[in-house]
């Protein structure tokens, strides 16, 4: 499964993993969208056939660490959850990784 996972994460130069419940994938999916107009490819976990199984996946890449979910990819790179992409945020190092991996224009 975590081919399905990696394949799915190179359809675009951002991929987050949600839950349609989840309100801190809410707010990752609005940061990326409002607040820096990224365009990412979203996928619902809990709308997918296959999702509990992806879930699984990403919790295993990720280390078996904290919730699998938001999980956000950059440029087909596993980049972190929420406390990693708001510390990137905050550094000021995520505007320039989003600039190399495509997903925004100046």
């Amino acid at each position: 499964m975590a081919d399905r996972v990696m394949q799915l994460a190179s359809e675009r130069a951002v991929v987050v993993f949600t839950l349609s419940s989840c309100c801190m994938c809410h707010t990752m999916t609005q940061l990326l969208a409002n607040q820096l107009s990224v365009n990412a490819l979203v996928i619902e976990l809990d709308r997918d056939a296959r999702g509990k199984d992806m879930e699984r996946a990403l919790l295993r890449m990720l280390g078996g660490r904290g919730p699998a979910v938001p999980t956000v990819f950059i440029g087909g790179e596993l980049v972190g959850g929420t406390k990693k992409i708001m510390s990137l945020h905050l550094a000021g190092e995520l505007k320039p990784r989003l600039l190399d991996a495509g997903a925004l224009w100046l």
